[in-house]
C-alpha cells in the first residue's frame, strides 16, 4: 500500500512539473513575440474613451472596450492592468487572429472611490507599434444618500 501511495505521489510530482514548464515555455514564446517587430500587428479599439454616466456611490459599472485585430499577424493582449485598486480587470487571454475581436473588461467598484467626476485607466500592452495602450472611462458618482449634496 505504502508503494502505491508513493508511486502516485510521484506521478503527481512530474505532472506538475511538466505543466510548469509549458506554461514557462508559454511566458518565453509570448515574450520573443513582443521584443520581434516582425511578429507585430495593428489594432483598432471601437471606444478607448468610454463614459459610464451616473451612477450611485456602491455600484459596480462594467465597461467593455472592444478592439479588432486590424493586422495580419495573431495580436496579444500581454498586460492589462487597472490604474487603481478600485477596478478589476479581466481580457482576451487567446491570440487574437487577424479579423477578429477581443474584449477588455473593467468591473469599477464606486465603493471604493468618491462623490463626484471620476476619471480611471486600464493599461493594455499589446504587440503593435506603440505597444502600451491607455484605455480611460469616467462618469459621475452620486452619494448613496440622495439627500446628500456636494
Amino acid at each position: 500500500m505504502r508503494k502505491i501511495l508513493l508511486f502516485i505521489t510521484f506521478c503527481s510530482l512530474v505532472t506538475v512539473a511538466c505543466n510548469n514548464n509549458a506554461s514557462e515555455k508559454s511566458s518565453a514564446d509570448l515574450e520573443t513575440i513582443m521584443k520581434d517587430s516582425s511578429k507585430f500587428t495593428s489594432i483598432q479599439w471601437k471606444d478607448s474613451a468610454i463614459n459610464f454616466g451616473t451612477r450611485k456611490m456602491g455600484d459596480i459599472v462594467n465597461i467593455t472596450f472592444t478592439c479588432t485585430n486590424t493586422g495580419n499577424k495573431p495580436l496579444y493582449l500581454y498586460e492589462v492592468r487597472p490604474g487603481c485598486g478600485c477596478t478589476v480587470v479581466d481580457y482576451s487571454k487567446a491570440p487574437i487572429l487577424p479579423g477578429k475581436q477581443g474584449n477588455v473588461e473593467a468591473q469599477f467598484d464606486t465603493k471604493k472611490s468618491h462623490p463626484g467626476e471620476v476619471h480611471k485607466s486600464v493599461f493594455v500592452h499589446t504587440n503593435t507599434n506603440s505597444n502600451l495602450r491607455y484605455l480611460t472611462f469616467s462618469g459621475t458618482i452620486q452619494p448613496a444618500d440622495s439627500s446628500q449634496t456636494k
